[in-house]
């Protein structure tokens, strides 16, 4: 795993010789309910008896706490809608009124009928229930497994109760899908991901569903919803609510085409109503928290949280031996927990020979050997068991097609001998070959944003086809745009990816260098959620690595003055060396760059097996908890 880095720095120091020697749109703001976006609450199960703390239904509120809530929206300027206000709204009618708060109950529970329902009429609120059909009336003797305990039919609605609480006006209804609120197997490991979005593995035939297979399987699903719904209430719904917010463009579609052109996850608070009400963000009600803890997620300024990230090589966690790769597996799981970062960036790239650039791919592709089956797996598992959030780390342009002619021919051609092997993206088929590796990558994974590998980088020398970089920054530009059209081709399967591209220190440091990197922090600023920049002074070979630091922080301010978007990504090893960098140390510049007002770090290598750094080092560097310290 050293070898990427050092190989980083080898290609560092030479860029940097040459250079001292010789439009693209941010993402649009989520608006906070503050800022008159529609808030949506998502709310589950509603008892009497929820325990105040560690109840075994986290998604559980209590019947006071609920109540609650209803009189602090009131009390607080806040108005609820229904569906079809909202729906009126997006098409030109009648707008919301200020601070719009929609209340949503996900699964059809039947405490909505005897918890919620008489609260509703008391307050004359609107609500949306998403119902599984197939759980409405199911037969005497089926039980559901809930997670704390087998539910069975007197735990969901009726299509009577269903009847009542639409005729009042009050509650609309919205499809759950019929019966897939559940994983399927997603791999030849037997894991199992959501329904909605995976591409099933069948370990019978060894063959994962076409495309055609899944869409049927989806079709068929959702159809029979909407006509159950129609059989039994005599409405169409006209949204659709995704199982654990899973969904992408071909489900909205199908939806959209069954008469539900709404849809609902479950990523960040609030959303500014427009005419497409796709993939609509709702705050998911958990931990049954008192109006206090509501109204401090409401107010909280989510924009200062700060992101602490592992990048994670995958090729140390594969191995030949299932057995060993289980064990390496359970030791980055064990690790992550303990430490307890937001984030992860998991390689999903096979470079074991440490060049930079991608030999096989860790997921089934149409242009690379796949080394193994391994990034879905882990990924999924990082995010369900060690509950962070997961970003697949790969590279922009460095992939080594199995063909010697093919890779020749598609290959920058470079006056330089060193740096990474990049093919040349201004050649059609380049991008037509990398556009369908992100492509499968996200047909075939569960991730929620994109790092973009340190490979897209351009010399002046190299693709005279394109301009000078020049005060505009037309080759930053290019490259910029060629990642936002590879995220676009991911965005297709996994929607709302957040990005992070990897930016080296050298042409912030010395802007004049920018022409030897096509790279430039302003720019990436513009175009990424956040920019993980190599803050790692060691592979500078600077001599005063924290003087090096404040340098660097002073000079990213003059393009990120509140810290916001930079992300300082430092060496856990001295790669000339090949020794640590000592916890100490680690620690030391966290605190200092924390008191320059650095919000965002990540660190590499974070060595799982050998756990270098140390777990305790680890805890107190990276973790995101308040109380970071080891649990008895």
């Amino acid at each position: 795993m050293d070898l990427k880095r050092f190989t980083s720095w080898l290609l560092l120091a030479v860029l940097a010789v040459l250079a001292v020697c010789g439009s693209a749109h941010a993402a649009p703001p989520v608006l906070d309910s503050a800022d008159n976006g529609l808030l949506v609450l998502s709310y589950h199960d509603i008892r009497d008896d929820v325990a105040t703390k560690g109840d075994p239904d986290a998604y559980s509120v209590s019947t006071q706490n609920f109540a609650a809530h209803l009189d602090w929206l009131s009390a607080h300027g806040y108005h609820p809608v229904s569906l079809s206000q909202l729906i009126t709204a997006s098409q030109g009618g009648a707008p919301l009124p200020p601070k719009p708060v929609l209340l949503t109950f996900d699964d059809g529970l039947r405490s909505v009928y005897s918890k919620v329902f008489p609260l509703l009429r008391a307050y004359n609120y609107p609500a949306l229930v998403a119902v599984i059909t197939d759980y409405v009336d199911m037969p005497a003797g089926r039980q559901i497994d809930y997670g704390y305990r087998p539910f069975t039919r007197d735990d969901f609605l009726t299509w009577e109760q269903l009847r009542e609480m639409q005729r009042s006006g009050l509650v609309e209804l919205a499809s759950h899908t019929d019966n897939l609120h559940h994983g399927v197997q997603s791999n030849p490991q037997g894991n199992s991901t959501p329904a909605v979005i995976t591409r099933t593995y069948d370990p019978a035939t060894q063959r994962y569903e076409t495309e055609a297979e899944y869409q049927a399987r989806l079709r068929a699903d959702l159809g029979l919803s909407v006509k159950r719904i129609q059989d039994n209430v005599g409405v169409s719904p006209k949204a659709i609510v995704w199982p654990y917010a899973a969904y992408n463009a071909m489900s909205n579609r199908i939806a959209e085409e069954l008469g539900m052109p709404v849809s609902f996850d479950l990523e960040g608070r609030s959303t500014p109503v427009t005419r497409d009400l796709h993939g609509l963000a709702r705050l998911l009600v958990t931990g049954n928290p008192p109006v206090t803890q509501l109204a401090y997620e409401l107010r909280r300024d989510v924009e200062r949280d700060g992101m602490r990230a592992l990048q994670i090589d995958l090729d140390a966690v594969y191995d030949a031996n299932p057995a060993q790769q289980a064990k390496n597996l359970d030791a980055l799981l064990e690790r992550v927990k303990k430490i307890g970062p937001t984030h992860v960036f998991l390689q999903a790239f096979a470079d074991p020979d440490g060049n930079g650039s991608a030999d096989a791919l860790y997921f089934p592709n149409r242009h690379l050997p796949m080394r193994a089956d391994l990034f879905n797996r882990v990924a999924w598992q990082l995010k369900t068991r060690a509950g962070v959030k997961v970003y697949a780390w790969l590279p922009v342009l460095g992939y080594e097609l199995k063909d010697p002619a093919i890779r020749k021919a598609l290959a920058i051609e470079s006056p330089e001998s060193d740096g990474i092997f990049r093919l040349d993206f201004t050649n059609p088929k380049v991008r037509h070959i990398i556009d369908d590796i992100y492509e499968d990558l996200a047909i075939n994974s569960y991730f929620e944003g994109l790092l973009f590998h340190d490979d897209a980088y351009l010399r002046d020398t190299e693709l005279a086809n394109l301009p000078q970089e020049g005060d505009d920054g037309a080759r930053t530009q290019a490259l910029i745009d060629f990642t936002l059209e590879l995220r676009g081709a991911a965005q297709r399967w996994r929607p709302k990816l957040a990005t992070v591209r990897n930016l080296y220190a050298q042409p912030v440091l010395q802007p004049q260098s920018a022409s030897w990197f096509a790279q430039r922090l302003d720019l990436f600023n513009k175009a990424y959620d956040h920019t993980a920049l190599m803050a790692m002074p060691w592979m500078e070979g600077s001599r005063d690595p924290q003087k090096w630091l404040d340098r660097l922080v002073q000079a990213v301010r003059e393009h990120d003055p509140q810290l916001s978007q930079t992300m300082f990504e430092l060496q856990t090893v001295d790669w000339r060396t090949q020794k640590p960098i000592s916890g100490t140390v680690l620690r030391a510049q966290i605190r200092r760059l924390q008191a320059q007002g650095v919000r965002h770090f990540a660190w590499y290598p974070d060595d799982f097996i050998a756990g270098k750094p140390s777990t305790y080092d680890a805890r107190a560097a990276m973790s995101a908890r308040t109380f970071p310290y080891e649990e008895k």
